[in-house]
């Protein structure tokens, strides 16, 4: 199958490239960059500018899939022009691909989207899955919807609609992980906030696995992209110290704090998506890594 993909040099896009062209896939992909666009054998670049609405068509040629990754990267600082970018990379992308697709329709038979959990309200106690109909009450919650709303849009193509609405990525070639890591590993590890927080959160090689699942199986609409554990900020700290042979001596760090190094964007440190994850195991697909203790180990021993 020719799958085209955007935000394919990110860090979720680069494992899922090498994973699709291991199965024998060929990849058209998307950059906004001209030095990052390259002719090989099943791997071809095309150029785009959402920004500008612009896009080589070409890209779409023989393309029976299209796997939508492309976003600007929400932990910097929030300015009130980084948020619009922030909206922008996703609205207009997702603008712009369904502007072209529709004239291709009948070749095209899925999408697949990522999406956030930033959707969900806070939870430390109710477990939200993917028929609930509240929503938060902050900026990411709004930008999860304008995107979402964009992806909508293909049903009306009659084409496969996948979202993924995923949480905090474990890798460690980039993300969240790292990040928390390296303190506690120079030996400065403290608990954010109250430590109460839950997280719900993914192995990498898991999302990209539920990316190919969903797409050899065509499966459709929306799915939490999280493992079936969640923790507490408490416990993820500690099962990382655990792991690294490291022990959590510092006091936990106040919001204000946090507020005064990273501004708004240091509300996604406190917040707490309590997720299930029972609809995408529901449709066969086996988690490598539902705990977080072995998905840690697996990184970083």
């Amino acid at each position: 199958m020719k799958i085209l993909i955007t935000g394919a040099t990110g860090l979720i896009g680069k494992k899922l490239v090498d994973s699709l062209l291991d199965k024998g896939h060929a990849i058209h992909y998307l950059s906004t960059s001209k030095n990052k666009i390259v002719a090989q054998k099943n791997y071809q670049g095309f150029f785009w500018d959402p920004t500008k609405g612009l896009i080589d068509e070409k890209c779409l040629e023989g393309v029976e899939a299209i796997i939508h990754l492309a976003g600007a990267n929400i932990a910097k600082r929030w300015t009130p022009s980084y948020k619009q970018e922030l909206i922008d990379s996703r609205v207009n992308s997702t603008k712009l691909l369904y502007k072209i697709v529709q004239n291709n329709s009948q070749q095209i038979k899925q999408i697949i989207s990522a999406s956030g959990t930033a959707i969900y309200p806070e939870s430390y106690s109710k477990v939200y899955d993917e028929t609930t109909v509240e929503v938060g009450k902050d900026f990411l919650t709004d930008l999860v919807l304008k995107w979402e709303k964009e992806v909508n849009k293909f049903d009306r193509e009659s084409m496969i609609v996948t979202k993924l609405r995923t949480g905090i990525v474990f890798s460690n070639q980039g993300g969240a992980l790292p990040k928390m890591v390296s303190p506690i590993k120079m030996g400065f590890g403290a608990v954010i906030g109250t430590g109460k927080q839950i997280q719900s959160w993914i192995h990498i090689d898991d999302l990209v696995n539920m990316y190919m699942h969903v797409l050899e199986h065509q499966i459709s609409g929306v799915y939490n992209a999280v493992a079936p554990n969640p923790v507490t900020a408490t416990q993820l700290t500690h099962t990382i110290a655990k792991v690294l042979g490291r022990r959590i001596l510092l006091p936990n760090i106040p919001k204000f704090i946090m507020k005064l190094f990273f501004g708004e964007m240091a509300e996604l440190l406190f917040s707490s998506k309590n997720l299930s994850a029972n609809k995408i195991k529901n449709t066969g697909f086996k988690f490598l890594f539902p705990k977080a203790d072995k998905a840690i180990k697996d990184l970083y021993k």
